[in-house]
Order: C-alpha cells, then sequence, then structure tokens
C-alpha cells in the first residue's frame, strides 16, 4: 500500500474516531517530535565526540583498568 493510499485510510479512521483513540493517536505523533538534546549540542562539541567514536572504533581505547591507576589518587 502506498503512502497516499495508507493516509487516506488513516483519515477515514480519524474522522469517525472518538475523542479516546483521537488523544491516543495525538500522543504517538507527539511521541515522534521528541525533543533531541544532539540538535542543541554546539559543533565543537559534536566533533569532539564523533572523534571519539571513530577512536574507539579503530580500537584506540585505554582500559579501564590502566585509568584507574592513573587516577586513583584523586578517587
Amino acid at each position: 500500500m502506498t503512502t497516499a493510499a495508507i493516509r487516506k485510510e488513516v483519515k477515514k479512521y480519524i474522522d469517525k474516531a472518538d475523542e479516546r483513540s483521537l488523544r491516543l493517536i495525538q500522543a504517538i505523533l507527539q511521541a515522534e517530535e521528541v525533543y533531541d538534546w544532539w540538535d542543541d549540542v554546539d559543533k565543537a562539541a559534536k566533533a569532539s565526540v564523533k572523534k571519539g567514536l571513530k577512536e574507539a572504533e579503530q580500537g584506540k581505547l585505554t582500559p579501564h583498568k590502566d585509568v584507574m591507576k592513573k587516577y586513583k589518587k584523586w578517587l
């Protein structure tokens, strides 16, 4: 079924729907518009995160135990 056909069919249901069903549909549609914090992160921070993810994928990681040894004095 095409998107246009689905839209047409859904409109028929909405026109006949009771208040409860309409509120459920509204909640589903609003859930799709959920705020994404990533959109508000500045470019430099995004670049830093992306660089870190790339390094992790390349295996450029420091094991947790090594980090804990290095910074143990601050714990």
